[in-house]
């Protein structure tokens, strides 16, 4: 440890700090499940150091993050569970883009440990969250950079819980622990220590009960986490309202989602360009190809008719 501090010194002392879109940050896997150990400060007031516990660092900016002034603000409450009881489901979006790190990769994996349930119905219960199997006492970190809205010993299921809403909106719970290490309003940072393991409120064992949530919706941890890695999965999330059903688990393969949503949309745009016309007294084959720019064997191929078939008045043909 001793030997890393010399050696961020000494980048320290060298690196323009001010530069920071230039700054080659080293990347950081989250494997062993690194926690941190220090902070340090820097020549800059808006700049400072983390150091982990396996010999990592990466910078963190707080001056940026204190200039949002919604995320932290609208919706804060400290005193209930649920923030966003006034928000009505239908009033949110269909889908919405979410940075799930900045440029200087804040993630950390929250815990290293094998997963006991999975989020979705679970003994005709609604089950918003994952299990990870623990030991009491265990470390929990936070998952991203962020502010504590909750950090109570609740008489609820979720027993001593602590919710964190990140800088992208996003809220991960933890819940069932034995130990609160931050209180409401703290301001914390990916990989840093929030609770220790436990087996408080409604379980059968020591476990975490791990929570994403959106405007109070909770959808599929595993759409973010690969949790038998425990990297995450892009650092660009596009989280639908249709994830929001306690249905809706990760299984889709993302790359055939996309060519899904193409073929989909081809589809749409050629239902748009669709047309069709109700036959009227004294219509013909001949007469219907001409008044619709098209031909009789067009219109014979698209209705699957012939061109001695006989039109019944109202009835509805395609024409193109």
């Amino acid at each position: 440890m001793i030997r890393l501090f010399v050696l961020v010194v000494a980048l320290l002392a060298t690196t323009n700090l001010y530069a920071l879109d230039s700054l080659a940050v080293q990347p950081i896997k989250p494997v062993s499940n690194p926690i941190v150990v220090d902070t340090l400060a820097t020549q800059s007031t808006s700049l400072k150091v983390l150091l982990f516990n396996d010999g990592t660092w990466r910078y963190i900016n707080p001056l940026k993050i204190e200039q949002d002034s919604t995320v932290y603000s609208r919706f804060w409450d400290n005193d209930n569970i649920s923030a966003y009881r006034s928000v009505k489901y239908d009033s949110l979006p269909s889908s919405v883009a979410i940075n799930l790190v900045d440029s200087l990769k804040s993630y950390r994996y929250p815990y290293v440990g094998r997963i006991t349930s999975r989020y979705g119905m679970r003994h005709r219960r609604a089950h918003n969250g994952i299990d990870m199997a623990v030991k009491v006492g265990d470390t929990i970190c936070s998952a991203f950079d962020g502010r504590v809205r909750f950090s109570k010993a609740t008489e609820t299921g979720y027993g001593t819980l602590i919710i964190i809403r990140h800088d992208n909106g996003l809220e991960t719970y933890h819940g069932h622990l034995s130990k609160r290490l931050v209180e409401e309003n703290d301001r914390v940072v990916a990989g840093q220590p929030i609770g220790l393991g436990g087996n408080s409120g409604r379980s059968t064992g020591p476990h975490l009960h791990f929570e994403t949530r959106y405007y109070g919706q909770s959808f599929d941890p595993e759409r973010l986490i690969n949790f038998r890695t425990g990297e995450l999965r892009r650092d660009f999330f596009l989280l639908k309202k249709a994830y929001f059903s306690i249905f809706s688990k990760y299984e889709q393969d993302f790359n055939a989602e996309i060519e899904r949503e193409g073929a989909e949309k081809k589809e749409n745009a050629l239902s748009a360009e669709k047309r069709y016309y109700k036959v009227r007294p004294g219509d013909n084959l001949g007469l219907i190809a001409k008044r619709n720019g098209t031909t009789v064997a067009t219109l014979c191929r698209l209705n699957g008719i012939k061109s001695t078939t006989i039109l019944q008045i109202g009835k509805v043909l395609r024409v193109k």
